[in-house]
């Protein structure tokens, strides 16, 4: 098999087959015989924090509250560590996720292995793999995140390089910050992009997954996530449903005499009514005058 066709394979399947395939992957073997895999699942004792990553405070709270999703859910977003030797590796991004798993004992973490001076290789499939369409969300999301983070490239900069908009770019990373449970549901389908977008703005994490769990359960749109979070009141699908067969159960003589009623008006008359018997019956008018006319209908001995 050639080197397009071996790559094309490869492309066809995603980011993970796109770097576990020898021709792109950047890991090399402890005995230098063959590759690995791009993700791999590393005891967290070998790996090592840092000491150049600028960023030195972590916020406990936060850090406590990762940890409890990570006993849930796992670590969504792999680390990524580069080899020192053997069996040694040093943390390159994902230092909160880190210090997260050690706070929650995890034993072994998954991560994306690299070795040194691989930059260009890692830059190359990476962008090259963000034009396929098969990719989920987040999934593009992780791969933005990778070239900015460990290729050094400013957005405007990856705008350019993968010929996205910025904006497109950003929407992208924003999802990242969504909860596990809210990632893994756009990875599974259950919601859209539309939907996630909207839930990022939904509030405190607590709130987004609220609204999630009713979104799926509801089948709520993406304007119904926007009303509800501007305030409004918003009637699931399943109660419009139940709502208009409850307005249909009427039986055939109550029909009869909204049609006689209508009939006798002018105008569209409608009975609707609940489940218990109670209800309402609503006569149409189209403007002041028309309303007088009903009324003195209405009144007529």
């Amino acid at each position: 098999m050639s080197s397009n066709s071996k790559k094309k394979s490869a492309l066809g399947k995603g980011l993970s087959a796109l770097l576990e395939n020898a021709e792109t992957d950047i890991t090399s073997k402890s005995n230098g015989t063959g590759i690995v895999g791009s993700i791999s699942t590393l005891p967290i004792e070998k790996i090592e924090a840092n000491p150049f990553n600028p960023r030195s405070n972590f916020e406990k709270d936060a850090l406590t509250e990762l940890s409890q999703s990570i006993k849930i859910h796992g670590i969504i977003q792999p680390l990524t560590v580069r080899k020192l030797g053997r069996d040694k590796y040093q943390l390159i991004s994902g230092e909160r996720r880190f210090r997260a798993a050690q706070l929650t004992g995890l034993k072994e973490v998954p991560c994306y292995i690299r070795v040194a001076n691989d930059q260009a290789m890692l830059e190359m499939a990476l962008v090259e793999n963000i034009q396929r369409e098969d990719l989920n969300p987040i999934e593009v999301g992780l791969s933005y995140e990778r070239l900015i983070e460990e290729c050094d490239l400013t957005q405007d900069q990856l705008s350019q390089k993968i010929s996205k908009s910025r904006s497109s770019i950003t929407n992208h990373l924003r999802l990242l910050k969504l909860p596990a449970p809210i990632q893994a549901g756009l990875k599974a389908h259950e919601i859209t992009m539309g939907h996630a977008r909207a839930l990022v703005s939904a509030g405190d994490e607590k709130t987004q997954i609220e609204l999630f769990n009713r979104v799926v359960a509801e089948k709520l749109s993406v304007r119904d996530i926007e009303a509800i979070i501007r305030g409004e009141q918003v009637v699931s699908k399943n109660e419009a449903s139940l709502q208009k067969k409850s307005a249909a159960a009427i039986s055939e003589g109550e029909y009869t005499f909204k049609e006689h009623l209508g009939d006798r008006l002018a105008t569209k008359v409608d009975i609707k009514k609940s489940p218990n018997g109670n209800g309402k019956i609503i006569v149409n008018f189209s403007s002041d005058v028309d309303l007088n006319r009903i009324m003195e209908l209405l009144n007529t001995k």
